[in-house]
């Protein structure tokens, strides 16, 4: 493989055809279904749909096979399939093995917050950053899949069949996947090697390999003390408040001062080897583990330590307050000792941690016994396992780290993220032989789901390469 020659052509494509391609993209809204119901009758999801079919359809990779995949009811699915190519087959090899790449097109809503310059579906390109919504998260995934393919043809690398899907269903849980899973698993066969675009970066300097995800629980939990609102002249200091009930059973999840989870049945017994990927990661990035965020002057993370930081966001249970009910606008709140109180949760558990099992102990903490006799519910609304990476073969350490250093300049790092993706676990459980490559361009400031969100373009370009060495080291070890 010629890397420098396989870098400025993939630069080139991206450069004349990509960019302009996420441009387009990042104007249509076409938001996940969770965050927009008549999806269907909006027709988005279709303009995206037959943008990327369009582009796909214009690169010449020998032997593509295309379809865009409709089950009733769902979301559709693009499915590429791509036969093994080496030096004699010319596309015709009848080589099974098989490298499953994964993206997905759909987006999470606006979200309140950009910079009076920059919109959700407005892109703007400056310092090599392109913001807005999707185009980090996961937009450009299918684009550096597919040409990551084409740069090893157009070298004539031989490779693997490749099976690359693009669902619309992922920021809504992945919950149209598994039937689209079951449905082609004939043409998807048993992948050797997933590879998964959508995940993140500790820095934009190195390849980074995702090894863990954390798992997700929550729910609304509600405290009603009156049927209706009293003066808080009158009942205050006889009825006891229904936010002073709420704080006594959040204690009982968390410490108040250190945010520390309490109840062993949210905790897991970290791995030694995760221990030892975060302490090098935490060498890597130094204080910019938590000098990345966006925290007001003065303000101080957790925890100093990075290794510590590190291993709170993907090992450990957290808890965050995402929702508020019952509480009026400041504007419009009088002096009325309200009714009741509800609170949006959402729990982050360790990637091994049972997620249906942690979800009964929540409710079960905040119904049990409530103080002073309180009505108390806790509705949960999700519950997504983690999941932990398979131990990583040699060969695909080696490849990882020789495509960072060809690439970056810089040997790769492995760390767990703390977010969730829900279809790992599934693809996991169903390929439990496979390796995997989980990473992505979701970097410093790069705030995916949040304002200003951003594709950190050097990046993409680098992973792109990334992504075809390592799909030609997974041939060249098959053939040894």
């Amino acid at each position: 493989m010629k890397t420098q020659e396989l870098q400025t052509f993939c630069e080139q494509i991206w450069d004349s055809s990509i960019i302009s391609e996420l441009v387009d993209y990042i104007r249509i809204p076409n938001k996940s279904p969770a965050f927009d119901p008549d999806w269907h009758q909006h027709g988005y999801m279709e303009q995206v749909v037959e943008q990327f079919v369009n582009w796909c359809q214009q690169q010449n990779i020998t032997g593509m096979q295309l379809e865009v995949v409709r089950l009733s009811k769902r979301t559709p699915l693009i499915y590429i399939e791509i036969p093994s190519i080496n030096n004699t087959s010319n596309g015709n090899s009848k080589d099974e093995r098989s490298i499953l790449l994964y993206g997905h097109l759909d987006k999470q809503p606006e979200m309140s917050g950009w910079r009076e310059d920059l919109s959700p579906w407005q892109p703007v390109l400056e310092d090599d950053k392109l913001y807005g919504r999707g185009g980090a998260d996961d937009g450009y995934a299918m684009f550096a899949s597919l040409l990551a393919i084409k740069a090893l043809q157009q070298q004539s690398i031989p490779h693997a069949r490749c099976v690359i899907i693009i669902e619309a269903c992922e920021e809504s849980g992945s919950y149209d996947l598994p039937f689209y899973i079951d449905h082609l698993s004939d043409r998807i066969k048993t992948p050797e090697l997933i590879v998964c675009l959508d995940s993140g970066c500790g820095n934009y300097d190195q390849l980074w390999s995702t090894t863990s995800l954390r798992g997700l629980i929550g729910g609304t939990l509600k405290i009603d003390v009156l049927n209706e609102g009293i003066h808080s002249g009158d009942a205050s200091g006889i009825v006891p408040s229904s936010f002073r009930i709420l704080r006594q059973l959040l204690d009982r999840l968390e410490d108040p001062v250190n945010g520390k989870i309490l109840d062993d049945a949210f905790h897991v017994d970290i791995p030694e080897k995760r221990i030892g990927q975060a302490q090098r990661a935490a060498a890597m990035m130094g204080d910019d583990v938590f000098k990345r965020f966006p925290m007001k002057s003065g303000m101080q993370p957790m925890n100093t330590d990075p290794v510590e930081l590190i291993l709170n966001r993907s090992w450990r249970p957290a808890l965050s307050y995402i929702g508020a009910g019952g509480l009026p606008n400041i504007e419009s709140a009088g002096n009325v000792l309200r009714p009741s109180t509800s609170i949006k949760l959402s729990m982050r558990l360790p990637p091994t941690c049972d997620a249906e099992v942690a979800s009964k102990k929540l409710e079960t903490l905040l119904t049990d016994n409530p103080p002073s006799g309180a009505e108390v519910s806790f509705t949960p609304d999700w519950a997504a396992s983690g999941w932990m990476a398979p131990e990583v073969a040699p060969w695909l350490e080696q490849a990882m780290d020789d495509a960072s250093n060809n690439y970056f300049k810089k040997p790769a790092v492995h760390m767990g993220e703390g977010w969730s993706i829900p279809f790992m676990g599934m693809l996991g459980e169903k390929f439990p032989q496979a390796q995997f490559l989980i990473t992505g361009v979701l970097g410093p400031g790069s705030n995916a789901h949040g304002p200003n969100e951003f594709l950190h373009i050097p990046t993409a370009k680098k992973l792109t390469c990334c992504v075809a060495e390592i799909i030609a080291k997974h041939y060249e070890n098959n053939r040894s």
